[in-house]
């Protein structure tokens, strides 16, 4: 195992054995010295360090059913956990979330639930990946441009190489992230992001939660229960 990723973090090895050359390139080195010069600084970086890489962790690549793509975690106390959308457990749910789950009620039937922890969600396949993995307290964005893109590049790249992936991406900057992807093997559904800054009504109605279910079927791949 390359010793970079020893030392800081275990990575699910269906993963690691499709990305390990990934932390040997000269951005990750980068990436890493600038996580921790910033935490010499008395930085606050979220989510902690064990769980930059937990999206992947709790869905390994041999598994991956539906990829729902974010931007980058949270950055107030507590909310981020690893997971795009996702709060732990007793967070209060953010308003893009409230959003996501209205039009799953919209869309299925499901009444609003009381938890913002989507850890069900990738536990069953659904790889909820930001494209950035951390951010500087209270300051959104911050971490961008350090790396983290071209690793979650290569994440994508390497679910693309999979056979009926059901790709969910919200706003413009989810559309770019998933450009590459190859449409004619996999469901790509795009639609405006669920955030109240955004055109939202827009997002209402989209049914990608169904529309994921009836691909995953039509291929005799079990489907999520959300």
């Amino acid at each position: 195992m390359n010793m970079e990723l020893e030392n800081t973090v275990k990575l699910d090895k269906s993963w690691l054995q499709e990305l390990e050359p990934e932390f040997k390139k000269q951005y990750m080195k980068d990436l890493k010295f600038f996580l921790q010069s910033e935490k010499k600084k008395g930085k606050e970086i979220y989510p902690k360090g064990k769980d930059m890489f937990r999206a992947l962790n709790l869905t390994p690549l041999d598994q991956v059913k539906a990829v729902i793509i974010g931007q980058d975690p949270y950055h107030g106390p507590s909310q981020a956990h690893g997971l795009c959308f996702s709060v732990p457990e007793g967070v209060s749910i953010p308003p893009s979330l409230q959003n996501i789950f209205k039009e799953l009620e919209n869309d299925i039937g499901l009444a609003k639930p009381s938890s913002g922890c989507l850890e069900s969600w990738a536990k069953q396949g659904v790889l909820l990946l930001n494209s950035v993995l951390s951010v500087e307290k209270g300051l959104a964005n911050s971490h961008s441009s350090k790396g983290w893109e071209l690793f979650t590049d290569s994440v994508i790249s390497k679910v693309n190489e999979k056979e009926a992936v059901v790709f969910l991406l919200w706003g413009n900057y989810a559309a770019q992230k998933g450009k590459s992807i190859d449409s004619n093997k996999h469901l790509v559904l795009k639609s405006v992001h669920p955030s109240p800054l955004s055109a939202h009504p827009n997002f209402f109605g989209n049914k990608h939660f169904s529309k994921c279910n009836e691909f995953l079927e039509s291929k005799g791949i079990s489907p999520i229960d959300w």
